[in-house]
């Protein structure tokens, strides 16, 4: 089940993992691309009535330290349908992973900020338990995608996904880069 919105309403953002206050906005004082970040609940209600393009495009990540491999593996999810979700791990998921005692580096909002402000990316929220099966099964998109060191068959979330007619698509790495290697590049 997706978390209730807070509130207030589809402009209240949960004050968790950097996430405080009201969400941000694209008037005068907000960058235009917070606009496209969005609670999980509010995600729901835009699939619901319509709102998105179809095929939708789901991918999930951490996205701790946004690299080349990174931009290059969403703008080829992007290319695959009309509308392109990105999920993020919350801090106390990625916690949760095993990545490292001090991963994230970056909080929530930060990393939520930086794909939002990528043109492939229409949509960025994020989800807070171990996998994001719960808010694929709730935002039902047409097409999942991964990086190309999944075994596709293997997730639940293909299964999932397959059950209503989607697709389940492993993108192949184009440039060898990983946020844990740049890390022990940077402490050596």
């Amino acid at each position: 089940m997706i978390p209730p919105l807070p509130p207030g309403g589809p402009d209240t953002v949960a004050p968790r993992d950097g996430f405080a206050g009201a969400a941000p906005s694209a008037g005068p004082a907000g960058a235009r691309f917070e606009s496209k970040i969005l609670p999980p609940d509010a995600c729901l209600r835009a699939v619901r009535r319509g709102a998105w393009p179809r095929p939708l495009v789901f991918t999930n990540g951490v996205f701790d330290i946004l690299h080349r491999g990174h931009v290059t593996y969403l703008d080829r999810a992007a290319r695959l349908g009309a509308t392109l979700v990105v999920a993020v791990n919350t801090d106390a998921s990625v916690r949760r992973l095993g990545k490292g005692a001090d991963r994230p580096l970056n909080p929530c909002a930060d990393r939520a900020a930086l794909l939002a402000a990528l043109a492939c990316v229409d949509v960025v929220t994020w989800f807070d338990q171990d996998t994001p099966l719960q808010l694929i099964q709730a935002l039902r998109p047409d097409i999942i995608v991964k990086g190309g060191d999944y075994e596709m068959d293997t997730l639940p979330e293909t299964a999932v996904v397959r059950a209503w007619g989607g697709q389940a698509v492993a993108i192949a790495f184009e440039h060898q880069r990983s946020t844990t290697a740049l890390l022990e590049k940077i402490r050596r």
